[in-house]
């Protein structure tokens, strides 16, 4: 075991999802470590629980005010504002996480830009690619840089350019008791089987390409859907002129959707792009089978070994439908092998060494 070290976390707010999720069960993890470890939020947004003994404290920098006037003086003030805490805490190590705008004004000797999402298979067909690619290259070249997993690393430097001081890809740490145990919890569970797609109710997730493999595969289970987002009435609206009115439920969001993803046959994801997409680790931690898209990044480092046969190319529905229907009719079985990668054990000593 390495020195105990000084993390600080520096995030906008403990509002979102997974990437919130992921930082709070990292910044947990190194702290039972024997670490001393807190999170800086720049507003008072929390959504997600706090591990009860894991200090966070809120800077308020982001206000009405400071997005309304939104210029580089405005975070260049943000920032000295942040380094004043960093200094106070005497950070060894600093992580910004989705706030890099701001924190890209920081001098820290060991400030690492933690980046969680395939910026260039977002923005591969879009007018915006050179500009949102340009705009990535400002704030991180010449900067440490850690991605979530090799393909968001690989996207960085071979498709956006990016010319880091240094890079690494470490995966999200994670520890399987505790979703054993949340799955445990009491829900509101369909009867029988189902399958199950957790995502937001975005246009990044396609739920379009879901519905209509799901269609195309003939299968009778029902399917399910978890989560919130602006094409919901889009959604539904598919749901209907595709005839699946009694096949297919919208759940809505679930703070702990854990005993849903356990109790499925199989988990979907059928997203145009994700960075590492922990539901599907998370599935595979709860012993549930995943059918996904190979898209970038992610899915391919986590279906290995022979559940790489449930891997399909987002182009190619016909061939989801076949493997919602193999999955169907066969799920295969969940072992520690298909995740033990992405366990703490294995991570966490990986951040210790920044």
């Amino acid at each position: 075991m390495p020195e105990p070290k000084r993390f600080a976390f520096v995030v906008s707010d403990l509002y979102g999802g997974g990437a919130e999720k992921s930082l709070l069960y990292t910044a947990e993890g190194l702290r039972q470590r024997g670490n001393i470890v807190k999170v800086f939020i720049l507003r008072d947004r929390i959504e997600q629980d706090i591990p009860a003994g894991l200090e966070v404290g809120n800077l308020g920098v982001i206000t009405d005010l400071t997005k309304a006037l939104n210029n580089v003086l405005v975070e260049k003030w943000q920032a000295s504002r942040i380094g004043h805490a960093l200094n106070q805490f005497r950070a060894d190590v600093v992580l910004s996480c989705s706030c890099d705008k701001i924190t890209r004004h920081l001098k820290h000797p060991n400030l690492h830009f933690w980046i969680k999402s395939d910026i260039s298979a977002r923005f591969r067909d879009s007018p915006k690619r050179d500009r949102v690619f340009a705009r990535q290259r400002r704030q991180y070249d010449h900067r440490k840089v850690i991605a979530v997993s090799r393909g968001v690393q690989e996207s960085l430097l071979n498709e956006v350019r990016l010319e880091p001081a240094e890079i690494r890809a470490i995966y999200n740490p994670y520890e399987r008791a505790p979703f054993l145990a949340l799955a445990q919890e009491s829900a509101d569970l369909p009867h029988g089987e189902y399958f199950i797609h957790v995502g937001a109710l975005t246009p990044v997730k396609r739920h379009d390409r879901l519905l209509r493999a799901y269609l195309a595969s003939g299968v009778q289970t029902p399917l399910i859907l978890l989560g919130k987002g602006n094409q919901e009435a889009a959604i539904r609206t598919l749901i209907e002129e595709l005839g699946l009115q009694d096949r297919v439920t919208l759940l809505g969001y679930r703070a702990n959707p854990y005993p849903y993803i356990q109790g499925a046959k199989a988990l979907i994801l059928t997203s145009d792009a994700e960075g590492l997409p922990r539901v599907l680790i998370e599935a595979l931690l709860l012993g549930t089978p995943v059918v996904s898209v190979d898209c970038p990044s992610g899915p391919s480092e986590i279906l290995t070994q022979d559940l790489a046969d449930f891997l399909i190319s987002p182009e190619n529905e016909k061939g989801l439908a076949d493997a919602i229907r193999r999955m169907d009719q066969a799920p295969v079985t969940v072992e520690a092998k298909h995740y033990g990668q992405f366990l703490a054990e294995t991570v966490l000593p990986q951040f210790e060494t920044l």
